[in-house]
């Protein structure tokens, strides 16, 4: 496979991770949320995962049962190491799974392994397939200009969901107490109080993440 089906694969299967995402909140909030990170209708994780397992993972295909154990240990270990990344830059955690049953560090758990494990076997012997042959039906002259045009709007998106997040961050205050979810419950309700003055982008990242935890220092 050439560099712009690689990326194909990655962007496909973040903007299926993105309806994915997007439809349990829907179910769950009974409104449209855009969930993740970005401001496009992509989500990275789910992309980086499936390319990671569909690169690393090949060579498993007569062995569903290894593969579906392996897929469990890469997504696993995307989805900490990603969570641990987005904090240390962000100062938030933008999930937490303390409150479930056999989690490590709040950033991974035995509940969400086990779908990786599933959703992976989904991928390699239904999804895949069928990604592949539309992708071969297209022209590669065709094939590399959808992939410049959808890597430079990424790109884009990144450095701008990157720039608004990262000032949002910034909006910090002095507070007196060492209680972290006390400091998080005040920053959430003056983040709320300044919403309108927001843009647009911004206030789509408050709506996505609800409950994110934001890590703040106190100024003492």
């Amino acid at each position: 496979m050439n560099l712009e089906t690689y990326f194909l694969i990655f962007i496909i299967y973040a903007m299926l991770g993105w309806v994915m995402e997007t439809v349990h909140a829907f179910v769950k909030e009974k409104k449209f949320v855009n969930r993740g990170f970005l401001i496009g209708p992509w989500v990275p994780i789910y992309g980086w995962g499936c390319l990671l397992i569909t690169i690393l993972l090949r060579k498993y295909l007569d062995d569903p049962i290894a593969l579906f154990f392996m897929a469990i240990v890469i997504c696993s270990a995307l989805e900490y190491i990603t969570s641990y990344v987005l904090e240390k830059v962000f100062h938030a955690r933008w999930w937490d799974y303390s409150h479930l049953k056999y989690n490590i560090n709040g950033r991974i758990c035995l509940e969400t392994m086990i779908p990786f494990g599933i959703l992976s076997l989904l991928v390699m012997y239904i999804i895949n397939p069928v990604i592949m042959d539309l992708i071969h039906i297209i022209p590669h002259k065709v094939l590399l200009i959808i992939s410049i045009i959808l890597f430079v709007l990424y790109i884009l998106d990144n450095i701008i969901s990157f720039k608004l997040t990262y000032d949002l961050k910034n909006k910090t205050f002095s507070a007196d107490t060492d209680n972290t979810e006390e400091i998080n419950k005040i920053f959430m309700k003056k983040i709320k109080a300044e919403e309108q003055k927001l843009s647009i982008f911004t206030r789509r990242i408050i709506h996505a993440f609800p409950h994110v935890k934001w890590i703040i220092k106190n100024h003492k």
